[in-house]
This record gives structure tokens, C-alpha cells and sequence, in this order.
């Protein structure tokens, strides 16, 4: 067997393996013939009058090792060819199924008149929702589009802007802190004075249906943020949202403990402390 040989072969048995629950309906030609004898041809016509739901997946054709390896590989085209063209209008094709031309090379039966074949393979109707998984073929996995934090400082918003006007004016990747959300010291209980703000950003959210955004938490004043205080506050803020009927489906949370600060830490003053100790959201669609 030489290389060309070996290599259909292996794309043969890869085939297979991927068509395990695949159907298959062979049809064959006389020697050195790729059109079909009336046996054949009835045979052909029975078949597809029974299969009229069963969707194609693939045509193979081969042929014996008679002639040379050029004049197999168009003689097996031709073969393929001339089921496709029987097929085409009266059952369901893949629209991106294969053909595959052999010629006389993949694994011989002894008897050459069954190697001088076309192979239909195709999906019974019960199959077709696991189509994909029956090919093998994965589903194409979509990467979230990663947006480059544009910090609230750089969009110079107007003085004594609201919190609507800077959604007005923002773009997708904008950070936006919410002013005066306070929680109580070491805990995610969100204090009475942070209501009028959360209730800006739920009227916000009201407003512009379609604003998603990624409510993000920050803390201050100690090297790491061991008990995760700043997602627990994140999710928090999303919870009460989420209480007041906006969609979780709009909203993310992300907590980066003190690895963003404003001010190095320690802080020098508490109107540092409180610049790094902050809720902010992000524009993720608007």
C-alpha cells in the first residue's frame, strides 16, 4: 500500500469514527460505468421515496483498481456526481456536506463489484436535532468582547453631572462611581444613606432598557481583601436591583479588592480611604 493509499485510510477511519450514528445506502455501477443500471436506479428511486425526511450528510464514491489511479479518481467523481444529481432536489442536503472522491483507494473488498460504489450517508429525521454532536462538530464558542476601562476622570463630564447624564454621555467600557453608596464597616450591609443613590442608578436602569453594566467593588485600607468584601458588596448592590425588577441578565459584578486603588495604601487621609473605598459601574452595552 503506498502513501496516498495509508493517508485515505486514516481520513476513511476518521470518517467512520465520526459517523457512527450516521445511516448509509450504498448504490453500484458496472465496471468502468458511472451510470446507473435500471436495478440500481430503481433501487435508488425506492430509497428515496422512503427517506424523504432523513437529511444528507455526506456522498463517498469508489471504484476497483482497474485503470489507473487518474482515471479512478474521475470515474469515482463522475459516480458521485451522478447520485448527487438524483438526490439533490428530493431529499435535504447539508449545506456544507462532503463529497469525497476515492477512486480505488481506501480498503478493498475481494470482490471487485463492490467496490464500484457510491455511499450515501445521512441523518434519520429522530437523529436531526443531535446533528452536530453526531458529526462531531463543537459549537463555536463566541469570546465576550474585552473592553478597555475608560476611567471616569478622562471623560470630563460636566460639573454636577448626574448619574443619567453620564450614561448619556458614555461609551461602552466607562466607569462611573456611584457617589455616597456606604456599607458598614467590614460587612456588604449596604448603610440608609446610600438609597438616594441606589435609587438613581435603578431609575437609570429603567430609563435605558437596554444598559447593561458591571457593578464593580473596591476597598480600602489593608493589604488584601481576605474575606472578598468587595464582590460581596458588588453583589450586593445587584441584589437590591435585582429586588426592584431590573433583569440580573443586565447586570455583572466583579469585585478587585484593593488592586486598583486611587491613592497608594495605606492611605494618608480618609479622603483617600475614601476615594479607594468605592462601588463604580461599567458601560458594558447601552
Amino acid at each position: 500500500m503506498n502513501m496516498k493509499q495509508i493517508i485515505s485510510c486514516i481520513l476513511l477511519f476518521i470518517f467512520f469514527q465520526n459517523a457512527k450514528a450516521q445511516e448509509q445506502f450504498s448504490i453500484f455501477f458496472d465496471s468502468n460505468k458511472f451510470e446507473l443500471t435500471k436495478v440500481e436506479n430503481k433501487k435508488l428511486a425506492d430509497w428515496i421515496a422512503s427517506n424523504k425526511e432523513v437529511k444528507i450528510v455526506a456522498i463517498n464514491g469508489y471504484t476497483d483498481e482497474d485503470g489507473s489511479n487518474g482515471f479512478n479518481d474521475t470515474l469515482a467523481k463522475k459516480r458521485v456526481n451522478t447520485i448527487f444529481n438524483l438526490v439533490k432536489n428530493n431529499i435535504k442536503i447539508r449545506e456544507d456536506f462532503k463529497t469525497r472522491s476515492f477512486g480505488e483507494n481506501f480498503n478493498q473488498s475481494k470482490n471487485k463489484a463492490e467496490n464500484r460504489k457510491v455511499t450515501v450517508y445521512y441523518i434519520l429525521p429522530k437523529d436531526l436535532a443531535r446533528e452536530d454532536e453526531i458529526l462531531g462538530i463543537k459549537p463555536k464558542v463566541v469570546e465576550p468582547e474585552e473592553l478597555i476601562p475608560i476611567e471616569e476622570e478622562t471623560m470630563n463630564f460636566p460639573e454636577n453631572a448626574t448619574l443619567q447624564d453620564k450614561i448619556q454621555l458614555s461609551k461602552k467600557g466607562t466607569l462611573i462611581r456611584l457617589n455616597d453608596v456606604n456599607f458598614y464597616i467590614n460587612t456588604f450591609a449596604v448603610m440608609p444613606s446610600s438609597k438616594r443613590a441606589i435609587d438613581e442608578l435603578i431609575m437609570v436602569m429603567n430609563n435605558f432598557p437596554k444598559l447593561k453594566i458591571e457593578i464593580q467593588g473596591h476597598i480600602c485600607c489593608v493589604p488584601k481583601d481576605a474575606k472578598n468584601l468587595s464582590l460581596e458588596r458588588a453583589r450586593q448592590v445587584k441584589r437590591i436591583l435585582v429586588s426592584e425588577g431590573i433583569s440580573e441578565k443586565r447586570i455583572q459584578v466583579k469585585g478587585f479588592g484593593v488592586s486598583k486603588p486611587k491613592f497608594p495604601i495605606p492611605e494618608k487621609s480618609e479622603f483617600e480611604a475614601a476615594r479607594n473605598r468605592r462601588v463604580e459601574i461599567m458601560i458594558l452595552e447601552k
